[in-house]
């Protein structure tokens, strides 16, 4: 990294737009009073230490700094006083043990060194701050910032998007909860460095100017005439029948109401429709475009294929796609849209890049705040900038270890007998498994929010839970959402406290059983409390292991604009729903976290929710990617948007293996759709494996594997031989498990974690580290057998099946039949998995093989507690170092560390090793040395 001359950051930094007045010292930083000069510039700056590596900036439009807390960031921190200050004429340095801030007294415009004074990150000239106080809000106000960006730097996180997006450079991203999308608003750099983004709103990543409309652009028909496409409303069935013909300038049917966008005597569920014609630009460069919809479409720009996909009608989503346009220059169009709905959706809308180099600078929209807040985080890796993350928002609790093992679920189990006896079909038929999942709709149709069951269908839940425990060895999680219908014993609790948003019942808003409903006020602290104990009261008494907090957008009303959506969301018990609009997940999980560590302490939390925001691991809680489409498409765009997840900070994601809706093609398919049908689920499994956790779920067409495919076909041997497989890595994963709390490590990697030096892995977005050992290619291609694998630079690789050996920094054709996907352990890895298990308590991790994959030298810390209970936070635990020196070719197992109650006092180790000159793996044997451990250091020569 280049160091930068300080005389030189000054003069590049000097010209401002507001003036300079005085600053004051702190205890832990500076604060700054700022001359207004012009509109939007901030009246009051503070910079402050909250550890040697993180430093939280602050600017206001006011006269003082709001006095709100954080609800991202923990406010149990001593003030940090070991830092110094130098004044030099026009700048202050703050400097740490690990950084140097410095800031122009003149403009308050912020730049980041490292300890030896390289540039890491530095706001634009002026400070790039602008505060614009949002009428008839006040203190509100439209928030932004804006930092420079080299060419060569790659960005991350974010949280959870759908668009196949892995490097965030350049890119805009719209930063608000969806059904599928999870804001987590930490962007992390290849840099090492990380940007928390305080704030709530809806927040633009990139360009925040809203999408234009289609009619933006000259528009002409077939024929050449300007003013709109030509567009045929036909029968999909036989398209010769024209059902209606005309002219349109615009295709904006994107929100509920949207029927009177066509026309009105076209059943549009039986229709196809195709625009057709010509757009121009006013503008030459690059364009972007949002293609919006359900249904069946696909999209032509001069004649190129840019847009192929299916979406369910009731959760439409966006393709992305770009085009370098001319100005005045005329391209074709063609879209063929098949609605396959009574209620569909679609949208085309655009953008013109008018300069790219601010394009691809850092920049962050927000709707609301009081004041613009964010926290630089420092660090040698990406791997320290997420534990700065950690240290700053709140540590992941260790899951539970049957969590690591298999989930089956499906929308939905409708009977008790039907849970107990899929669960025993699973048992009789040695599949492994730990958890089955009771999802939404247990309790009498008309009473959504308390938290019963229908009698008819669930005669004794309680003794469902205690079978499912004690004679089928599996836990239950059970679905639990914020919403309650009008009438029921808890809505009217919540109304008297006048704790419900109530803007849905004024509407008289039916969801899509027949009830007019409504969500609580999570962000009132007395409505979250009352919402837990009619959990506890209905739930926890009956013993259920996990809780599935779905809906935590929150999703009142699916399918509305985003200001209906604020507007049925508030106002919040903290201000205006605009302001809180991304933080609902993390509050309503907090209280049932806080309810369960206090009234169930002994046994670990575990929450799965639809939504996140950042800080939402310190309360236990996975997310999953949401209701997706089973498609080919959104197998692939999944790899990115959980690297992305990860990297942001979150330790804990995991997918609808197989997609959530499904194809109408796929529930009474011919030959060819059920080949499909089973090959796209037995590939999601592939990749599902090596997930943080492995989870299936969806709507018809079951998913439990042997409903998928039979018993000793292809597809079922895979899911089931990559089941067993991800119980044998049962000591890696857990170990895993127990390094994102201890360590703030991060279990699905993207490769700059772990392969900075290698600018060729800044793009892929289609292969990541599961854990330090193992490379996964995921295959999300239909009948595809191959596929091609880069190998990062700077270490060897071994195939895992075979222990073949190849050098890295290249890209090698893999072989990917059906049965399996593309795995590599890197060279120097120690790679621990135990016997085969029916459910991970099944009996302990004895023995244990120890594969040695030799080249390198190489280290890993087995990690051992009781998997249930939260004793290691009493340090009740034991560690195990192996490690190898390759020089003298000897593995060294060290004394263990610690102790719990029922642990092992003696344990065998099977070690294997795999080299260049002796391949082995899980298709190709290996010879195992047997030695015994009794807590005291071994060495074992592997020579």
């Amino acid at each position: 990294m280049k160091k930068i001359a300080l005389l030189s950051i000054i003069a590049a930094m000097f010209a401002f737009s507001c003036g300079r007045q005085s600053y004051f010292q702190n205890p832990d930083g500076v604060t700054l009073k700022l001359k207004k000069t012009a509109k939007g510039c901030p009246s009051l700056m503070r910079i402050a230490f909250i550890t040697d590596d993180i430093v939280h900036v602050t600017a206001s439009d006011d006269k003082s700094f709001s006095q709100d807390s954080s609800l991202v960031a923990l406010t149990n921190f001593k003030t940090f006083t070991g830092w110094k200050l130098i004044d030099k004429s026009d700048t202050l340095f703050l400097e740490s043990s690990k950084l140097k801030v410095g800031v122009l007294k003149s403009t308050g415009q912020v730049f980041f060194m490292d300890e030896n004074g390289n540039m890491k990150l530095q706001e634009v000239q002026g400070g790039g701050k602008t505060l614009i106080p949002l009428e008839n809000s006040k203190p509100y106000n439209s928030i932004s910032q804006v930092f420079n960006s080299p060419d060569e730097e790659a960005l991350y996180g974010l949280g959870q998007y759908q668009n196949g997006e892995m490097n965030l450079k350049g890119c805009n991203v719209d930063i608000a909860q969806h059904n599928i999308v999870a804001v987590v608003p930490l962007l992390v750099s290849n840099k090492n460095y990380g940007l928390l983004w305080d704030n709530y709103s809806r927040t633009h990543f990139g360009d925040p100017r809203e999408y234009k409309p289609l009619s933006d652009l000259r528009l002409y028909d077939k024929d050449g005439n300007e003013g709109g496409l030509d567009v045929i409303y036909s029968l999909k069935d036989d398209p010769q029948t024209i059902l209606a013909e005309r002219k349109e300038s615009v295709i904006d049917a994107k929100y509920l109401p949207n029927l009177d966008k066509f026309p009105k005597d076209v059943p549009l569920q039986k229709a196809k429709v195709v625009w057709e014609g010509s757009i121009e630009s006013s503008f030459t460069g690059e364009h972007r475009f949002q293609l919006f919809a359900s249904g069946y479409t696909k999209l032509w720009l001069n004649g190129e294929l840019v847009a192929d996909f299916w979406r369910q009608s009731w959760n439409p989503w966006y393709k992305k796609f770009k085009a370098d346009l001319k100005a005045g220059e005329k391209n074709s169009i063609r879209i063929e849209w098949i609605p396959d709905s009574d209620q569909p959706y679609i949208s085309l809308s655009w953008l013109d890049v008018p300069d790219m180099a601010e394009q691809g600078k850092i920049r962050f929209t927000s709707e609301s705040g009081k004041q613009l807040e964010y926290y630089y985080i420092n660090g040698s890796s990406i791997d320290e900038v997420i534990s700065g993350y950690r240290t700053l928002t709140g540590k992941a609790p260790i899951m539970p270890r049957w969590a690591m093992g298999l989930w089956q679920s499906r929308q939905r189990y409708k009977t008790q007998d039907e849970i107990l006896s899929v669960v025993k079909e699973f048992r009789d038929r040695k599949i492994p498994l730990d958890n089955i999942v009771l999802d939404w709709f247990y309790w009498p149709e008309d009473k959504w929010g308390d938290h019963g069951f229908d009698p008819t269908r669930f005669k004794d839940p309680a003794a469902m839970v205690k079978d499912l425990h004690e004679k089928l060895h599996a836990q239950i999680m059970i679905s639990v959402w914020p919403k309650f219908y009008t009438g029921t014993e808890n809505y009217k609790k919540m109304d008297e406290k006048g704790w419900l948003y109530k803007a849905n019942i004024d509407d008289q808003q039916k969801d899509w059983v027949g009830y007019v409903s409504t969500f609580y006020d999570a962000f009132n602290k007395d409505a979250r409390d009352l919402y837990w104990q009619g959990i506890r009261d209905s739930l926890l008494t009956k013993g259920f292991d996990g809780w599935w907090m779905d809906a935590t957008e929150p999703d009142i009303l699916s399918n509305v604009s985003f200001a209906d959506r604020k507007r049925l969301s508030g106002p919040t018990a903290m201000g205006p729903s605009e302001n809180y609009f991304n933080a609902y997940s993390l509050i309503h999980t907090s209280g049932v976290y806080e309810g369960l560590r206090r009234d169930d302490p002994d046994r670990r939390v575990f929450i799965l929710t639809r939504s996140s925001f950042a800080g939402q691991q310190r309360y236990a809680a996975a997310t999953w990617s949401g209701d997706l489409a089973a498609t080919w498409e959104d197998l692939r765009n999944q790899i990115p948007a959980g690297l992305n997840f990860c990297i942001a900070g979150i330790p804990f994601w995991t997918t609808d293996i197989g997609g959530f809706s499904v194809e109408k093609r796929y529930e009474n398919p011919d030959a060819k759709d059920l080949t499909e049908w089973r090959e796209l689920v037995t590939r999601w499994f592939q990749f599902g494996t090596f997930c943080p956790l492995l989870r299936v779920h969806g709507e018809f067409p079951y998913r439990e594997m042997f409903n998928v495919a039979p018993e000793g076909s292809p597809e079922f041997n895979s899911m089931l031989y990559y089941d067993k497989l991800r119980y044998r890595l049962l000591p890696y994963i857990y170990t895993l498990d127990g390094d994102a709390h201890f360590n703030d490590y991060t279990i699905m990697r993207a490769l700059v974690m772990d392969f900075e030096n290698d600018s060729k892995v800044n793009d892929i977005a289609d292969e990541f580290m599961f854990g330090p050992s193992i490379l996964v290619s995921p295959v999300y291609n239909f009948e595809q057998r191959q596929r091609e694998v880069y190998l990062p630079a700077g270490t060897g690789w071994f195939d895992f099946y075979s222990g073949s050996f190849m050098e890295g920094g290249q890209t090698v054709m893999a072989d990917a039949p059906l049965g399996r996907i593309p795995l590599f352990a890197k060279e120097g890895s120690i790679l621990l998995m135990g016997p085969e298990l029916q459910y991970a308590a099944e009996k302990p991790a004895d023995p244990i093989d120890v594969i040695v994959y030799q080249g390198k030298d190489g280290s890993f810390s087995l990690y051992e507690d009781e998997g249930t209970n939260y004793n290691y936070e009493k340090k009740l635990f034991t560690q195990i170092e192996f490690s190898y020196n390759e020089n003298d070719k000897t593995l060294y197992i060290g004394d263990r560390k610690g102790e719990f109650p029922g642990m092992l006092l003696s344990r065998t180790f099977r070690i294997a090793t795999v080299n260049q000159n002796k391949p082995g793996g899980q298709d190709k044997p290996l010879i195992y040395k047997t030695v015994k451990y009794d807590g005291n250091a071994l060495s074992i020569s592997l020579q």
